[in-house]
């Protein structure tokens, strides 16, 4: 929806892939536990499906990979789509 919307090209898709798990560890804000209490209601993947997508142009795997790990696969990505210019040194 969001392609017919911008256009063709317009965006890439990146899913950042990590386990529910990781995620309630890494919660600065304590989300996750006020959703698992049930103060937040809908809360994706808690009191809310989550799915996945089909064919993203990026998976990011940010539980096994470093930050500058996962911003070089969005790099490349977006250099193989035409986006941006491969940066040479």
């Amino acid at each position: 929806m969001v392609e017919e919307v911008g256009g063709s090209g317009s965006f890439i898709e990146v899913y950042v892939n990590c386990p529910l798990e990781e995620c309630e560890r890494r919660d600065p804000k304590g989300l996750y536990r006020k959703a698992r209490s049930g103060e937040i209601q809908g809360f994706t993947g808690v009191s809310d499906a989550y799915e996945p997508p089909y064919v993203p142009e990026v998976m990011l795997n940010t539980d096994r990979e470093s930050p500058e790990e996962s911003v070089r696969k969005i790099l490349a990505a977006l250099e193989r789509l035409g986006t941006i210019q491969a940066y040479s040194s």
